[in-house]
């Protein structure tokens, strides 16, 4: 897992029938200084997240486990929405 901004949303009419009814959003991966980094990333939501706010993302097959159905073509889910990080390091 890993922390990511939301930084836009996905709309497509025409999708993989596991898909459907699901949010997708675009996300990046956040650094330990919570600086934005790396590529752009589709994520399907699970907690009703929006654009701006950080997230909590399950990758690979925890993703599909995350959105309970493991035939859904889903690499990356957002399950959960931080209200506060710290870090002692």
């Amino acid at each position: 897992m890993y922390l990511a901004k939301v930084v836009g949303t996905v709309v497509s009419t025409r999708k993989d029938d596991n898909l459907i009814g699901n949010k997708m959003l675009l996300v990046k991966k956040l650094t330990d200084d919570m600086e934005v980094v790396g590529r752009t990333e589709i994520a399907v939501d699970t907690v009703g997240a929006g654009t701006g706010e950080i997230v909590i993302i399950s990758m690979g097959s925890s993703a599909k486990y995350a959105l309970g159905n493991t035939k859904s073509p889903v690499d990356a889910t957002i399950v959960g929405i931080v209200d506060s990080v710290e870090l002692n390091i």
